[in-house]
C-alpha cells in the first residue's frame, strides 16, 4: 500500500475517533450508534467498519489514545539512585497522570469513561474500569511493598492500605473534578493533595523530596 494511502487511512481512522469523542460526550455511549459517529465525521458507516469491528473496538481505540500505563510512567520517572525511589516515583507518576488528565482529549475521554457510559450493553464499561483499576493497583502495590521492605514507608501503614488510600484519593479526585471542571482548579489543588499524602506516609530524614 502506498505511503500516501496509509497516511490517508490513518487520517480517516483518527477522524472517526475524534467524531466518537464528540458523539459519546454529547449523547452517551449507550445512545450512540456507529452510524451517528460516521455522520459526525462526514463519512459512511462502511468507513467505520473498515477500521473497527464494532463499537467496543472503537471505544477501546479511543481510550488507547489517552491511556498511558502506570508501569510505563513509573519506569520513566524512577531514579534507582534515589533512596526514597519507590515512593518518589509513585508521587511523580501520580502528578504526571494528573497533568495529563487536564489535556483536552484526556479530559473528554475520561469524562466519557466515568460519566457518559451508563448501561452500554455493546461496550462492557464496568469490566474495562475494573481492569484499569486492577492494573493500577498491582503496579502501585509493588512500589509500596518495596518502600515497606526498605523502611521508607512509615511502619504504621501497610502497603495494601497505602495503595488503597492513594487509589481512592486519585480516582475520587478525578471523578469529582470531571463532573464539573469549573468548580475548582485541579491543577492547583490536586498536587497539594498528592504531596500531602506522600509527606505523611514517607520516612525521610530531611522531609519528602520536592
Amino acid at each position: 500500500m502506498p505511503k500516501r494511502t496509509k497516511a490517508e487511512a490513518e487520517a480517516t481512522r483518527e477522524a472517526l475517533l475524534d467524531a466518537a469523542e464528540v458523539t459519546f460526550l454529547e449523547r452517551g455511549v449507550s445512545r450512540t450508534s456507529l452510524e451517528q459517529i460516521a455522520r459526525q465525521a462526514g463519512m459512511t458507516r462502511g468507513a467505520v467498519y473498515w477500521h473497527f469491528k464494532n463499537k467496543s473496538d472503537l471505544f477501546h481505540a479511543m481510550l488507547d489514545r489517552v491511556k498511558m500505563p502506570l508501569r510505563q510512567l513509573l519506569d520513566d520517572v524512577e531514579d534507582p539512585d534515589q533512596p526514597n525511589a519507590p515512593l518518589e516515583s509513585l508521587r511523580l507518576a501520580t502528578l504526571h497522570a494528573l497533568g495529563r488528565l487536564q489535556g483536552p482529549r484526556s479530559r473528554r475521554v475520561h469524562t466519557i469513561l466515568l460519566h457518559c457510559s451508563e448501561s452500554a450493553s455493546d461496550v462492557d464499561i464496568l469490566a474495562l474500569q475494573d481492569q484499569l483499576a486492577c492494573d493500577c493497583y498491582e503496579t502501585m502495590l509493588e512500589r509500596f511493598e518495596k518502600a515497606h521492605n526498605t523502611g521508607t514507608l512509615v511502619a504504621s501503614i501497610e502497603p495494601e492500605i497505602a495503595c488503597r488510600m492513594l487509589m481512592s484519593m486519585f480516582l475520587g479526585l478525578m471523578h469529582d473534578w470531571l463532573r464539573d471542571p469549573e468548580r475548582y482548579d485541579i491543577g492547583e489543588i490536586g498536587p497539594r493533595m498528592i504531596d500531602t499524602f506522600f509527606e505523611r506516609i514517607s520516612v525521610t530524614p530531611a522531609g519528602f523530596p520536592r
